[in-house]
């Protein structure tokens, strides 16, 4: 497939897309935490592949390179929002349930006579995560919701491993607190 990227082959591109769209959307969403933003910023990560290829030096995995392509283009169009005062957007709650991969969070709870505790964590977690600085959300959902070894997470956002194990801790554990304070268990 990367060779064929590099060749500027459509079918290799198509292959990419195919491949990573769904985990590149949701890191955007998870990051950005607009469902309209993220898909724009989803397709700019995968034009972005397509025309940057030959900056693959394969020192990592693809997927690695990737992911730390979406990471950054959500971080700038996060910055890009933050100067625009941009207020008008579909929060990642209004987001439809079949569009975002389910968290691991909400599969662990009871349905169909849990689904409404289920829907309230799920919000609460989702606003805990709003409420982490962008390092900690970005570490944690790369770990925790993207299943990423710290490895690949430590390369995704170039820090060293205990750094990055750190700040998970760092942020589950505010996590914790935050739906600790707000849902009764």
């Amino acid at each position: 497939m990367i060779r064929g990227l590099r060749a500027r082959d459509e079918a290799a591109f198509t292959e990419c897309v195919l491949a990573y769209q769904h985990k590149v959307f949701n890191i955007c969403l998870r990051v950005v935490g607009d469902r309209a933003e993220a898909e724009d910023v989803a397709q700019e990560v995968f034009v972005a592949v397509f025309k940057y290829i030959d900056s693959f030096r394969g020192d990592s995995k693809f997927s690695t390179w990737l992911y730390r392509v979406a990471i950054n283009r959500a971080r700038n169009r996060l910055k890009y929002l933050s100067r625009r005062a941009h207020r008008d957007h579909q929060a990642i709650e209004d987001t439809a349930e079949s569009q975002v991969t389910e968290s691991p969070l909400s599969s662990a709870i009871p349905r169909p006579d849990g689904q409404a505790l289920g829907n309230e964590l799920e919000r609460i977690v989702q606003d805990g995560l709003a409420q982490l600085g962008e390092d900690h959300r970005m570490i944690l959902v790369l770990r925790d919701v993207e299943n990423l070894s710290y490895k690949e997470i430590s390369e995704i956002v170039d820090l060293n491993e205990g750094t990055v194990k750190s700040r998970l801790f760092r942020a589950r554990v505010a996590l914790k607190e935050y739906v600790d304070s707000r849902y009764d268990f």
